[in-house]
Parts: structure tokens; C-alpha cells; sequence
């Protein structure tokens, strides 16, 4: 009796030695596998992360159609867009795989145009017709999103702050009076404003703030190393250095463009 009691503890004892065992063993198992498979998708990530958001630095130009407001809530008179340009460089920098940070230097034509005729039915005589065109060197900061639509190609679209500062410009009269036509152009004038104290220095009626600020909202298409989008500049800065009062949206920019870039 004592020895089979003996031999079962033995028998027991082994076959609980041999389930230890293996599962020790299929731990050991299922934890290589999870490393392996954890390894295999960091590394298929990373491949992947580049085909999804290359980044890199983009050579981008393109058409504005500038315009100013001239309600108090911001509106636009369509009629006074102006055709302008923007052209510079632009950073485009990977944060994850479907989000970018972009920011870069653009040379920005801002502005707007007016025609008054002395007779709406005849616009070839007794008119004044004034292009206002302002530049400035612009430096956006924008959170994109990018979502993959196919074989390296990309729909994104993204918002953010910008600021500008004023370098130049032109300011064009043309004005025809019973068939005489007579023409003026003026270089645009900008303040000395110091952006670190409160004050407006060197404002004039004739002088524009030499600083604006705003938010810019983008959209557009990737494909390979070319980008083609749009984006819309809210000018949130009064443009003539003589007004002080921001509290409400009148005769600020507003500028819709459209621009192609080229990935070095």
C-alpha cells in the first residue's frame, strides 16, 4: 500500500514537473512571437511612415486673389479682388504618420483694386481705377493632416497662425476724364512700428501697419514630390497705421490662393 501510495506521489510529481514545463515553454513561445510580430510592425511601420509623410523642403508659387474687407463682420466686394502672386519656400516636417508641422518664408502680394465709372453703362471713359498691391515676407506655422489615397499620394489639409511684415509695393492710379487718360504710380509707404512696445510708431494716414497677423486655412494634394492646394489668409490685423480700434473686421486682408510646390 505504502509503495503504490509512493509510486502515484512519483507519477503525480512527474507529471506535474513535465506540465511546468511546458508551460513554461509555451510562455517562452508566446513571448518571442510578440516580440518577433512587435519587431515585423515597428519596422513595417517605419517603412510605412515614410511612403505616408515624406516631408522635405517644397519650392511652392502660385495666384492670389487679394481682397479687403469692407463690412464690419469681415465681408469682401468680390468686385475689388486683385490678381497678385505669392512665391517662397516652405518646410514640411513628418510629427506622425499623417501630420505634418509647415512653416517657411513666402513673398506674399496682399491687397485690392477699385474701378468707379461716372456711367456704370460706359467703362471706357470717365472712370478712376486704383490697384493697390502691398508685399510682404510671410511666415506661416501649420498643423496639416495627411491621409493617404493611394500609391504615394496624399489629400491634406491643415490651419494656422502666420505673421507678416511689410517690404514694399505699388500703389497704381488710372483715371480718364472725356477721353484724356492719365496715369500715377506710388511706391506703398509702411510704419516704423516696433513690434515690442504698444505703440504704432511712425503712423500716418497714408502708411500702412508694417506688421499683420492671421490664420490661414489650407487644403490640397500630394502626389510623389508636387503638391497643388488652396489656401485662404484671415487677415485679423486693421491695415492702415492710424487705426487703432481692432474690435470689429473691417479693412483687414483677405486673400484666396492657389499654389503648386515642387519637393527638392
Amino acid at each position: 500500500m505504502f509503495a503504490a501510495s509512493f509510486l502515484w506521489h512519483v507519477i503525480s510529481k512527474t507529471d506535474e514537473q513535465k506540465y511546468n514545463m511546458k508551460k513554461t515553454t509555451l510562455k517562452a513561445g508566446i513571448i518571442t512571437t510578440l516580440f518577433a510580430t512587435t519587431t515585423a510592425l515597428v519596422s513595417s511601420a517605419q517603412t510605412s511612415d515614410a511612403k505616408l509623410n515624406p516631408g522635405g523642403i517644397y519650392i511652392k508659387g502660385g495666384y492670389n486673389a487679394a481682397n479687403i474687407s469692407v463690412t464690419s463682420t469681415g465681408g469682401v466686394n468680390d468686385a475689388k479682388a486683385l490678381s497678385t502672386f505669392h512665391a517662397g519656400v516652405i518646410a514640411d516636417i513628418p510629427l506622425a504618420p499623417v501630420l505634418s508641422f509647415q512653416t517657411g518664408l513666402l513673398l506674399n502680394g496682399q491687397g485690392a483694386k477699385t474701378n468707379y465709372y461716372l456711367d456704370d453703362n460706359n467703362t471706357s471713359d470717365n472712370y478712376v481705377k486704383t490697384r493697390f498691391n502691398p508685399l510682404y515676407l510671410e511666415l506661416p506655422a501649420s498643423l496639416v493632416v495627411k491621409i493617404p489615397v493611394g500609391n504615394n499620394a496624399r489629400i491634406y489639409a491643415g490651419a494656422g497662425p502666420y505673421a507678416a511684415m511689410g517690404i514694399g509695393g505699388k500703389q497704381k492710379v488710372e483715371t480718364s476724364v472725356d477721353g484724356v487718360v492719365s496715369s500715377s504710380t506710388d511706391n506703398i509707404k509702411f510704419d516704423n512700428d516696433n513690434p515690442l512696445t504698444g505703440e504704432e510708431e511712425g503712423a500716418r494716414y497714408n502708411r500702412l501697419k508694417k506688421f499683420d497677423v492671421g490664420i490661414n486655412a489650407l487644403a490640397g494634394v500630394e502626389v510623389d514630390r508636387f503638391m497643388i492646394g488652396v489656401n485662404y489668409g484671415w487677415g485679423l490685423t486693421k491695415i492702415n497705421s492710424t487705426q487703432a480700434d481692432n474690435s470689429n473686421d473691417k479693412n483687414k486682408y483677405r486673400t484666396l490662393s492657389v499654389g503648386v510646390g515642387f519637393r527638392l
